[in-house]
């Protein structure tokens, strides 16, 4: 399928600062990405520039060989979708309407039988019917992940590059869980590329294939999560005394802080 996503040389300033410098990073097909990094490393500004909703200062992305802004928008949004850490409508709709939203790329009416098998997937199906506004902070994570997922759908499946800032944020470890097995899951099927920030290290180091540490807006590791989750490195970046264990269950890194 030729199917590739190649960041190269991305650079981006605010008012000045550099809040990303020359970062360059390929994903790879049915791979799940974890960035991890301290508050202001970059993380959420580098997905930005990853997705396209920032224009970077220097360098570029492309995507299957061809620059961002080169995509049609609705040709981008059949390829990639993005999940946000905060999304907040500004209109109040059923948790199937916003779902549904994710079909626009696609077709002028959302599918019925596609809303229901991405609400199926993604455990939405005892949110039915309710209003998105009411929804606690955690359920609105998950339709928006229902969301970005049916966006994606094609062929009884999401196909194509996923993004995700912080999408454990609000959710308690039932679903936890349960997002970062499915993401997993659907990886390693080949046809969902996931890139995904996430704040907890251990999170990262249980699923993800491949981690890139950033600091101040660098790439300063990357690799398998034991490689990257050393102590010292982690003391280093982090600026936290922390102890680098193994999980009980497999051959997974866990970091501990120190009291």
């Amino acid at each position: 399928m030729g199917e590739s996503f190649i960041a190269e040389g991305l650079s981006y300033r605010v008012a000045g600062r550099a809040v990303v410098r020359d970062v360059t990073l390929s994903l790879a097909r049915g791979e799940l990405v974890a960035l991890i990094g301290p508050n202001g490393a970059g993380k959420s500004t580098l997905l930005r520039l990853l997705t396209g909703f920032l224009k970077p200062d220097a360098g570029r992305c492309l995507l299957n060989g061809k620059p961002l802004a080169g995509w049609s928008t609705q040709a981008l949004s059949r390829q990639r979708a993005v999940m946000r850490q905060q999304t907040q409508l500004g209109f109040d709709w059923p948790v199937e309407a916003v779902i549904g939203m994710g079909r626009a790329p696609w077709t002028g009416q959302p599918e019925p039988q596609i809303v229901s098998e991405v609400m199926q997937l993604t455990g939405c199906q005892p949110l039915a019917g309710r209003q998105y506004g009411a929804l606690s902070g955690g359920e609105q994570q998950r339709v928006q992940l229902a969301r970005a997922l049916a966006q994606l759908w094609c062929d009884g499946a999401p196909r194509g590059w996923l993004f995700l800032d912080e999408p454990t944020s609000a959710l308690d470890l039932y679903h936890q869980q349960h997002l970062l097995r499915l993401l997993k899951a659907l990886t390693a099927q080949r046809n969902l590329h996931v890139c995904v920030v996430l704040h907890d290290l251990n999170l990262a180091a249980l699923w993800a294939d491949r981690i890139v540490l950033l600091h101040e807006g660098e790439i300063v590791s990357q690799g398998t999560p034991s490689a990257v989750l050393q102590a010292d490195d982690l003391a280093r970046w982090y600026g936290a005394q922390v102890h680098v264990g193994q999980h009980p269950l497999n051959t997974t890194p866990q970091v501990f802080l120190v009291s």
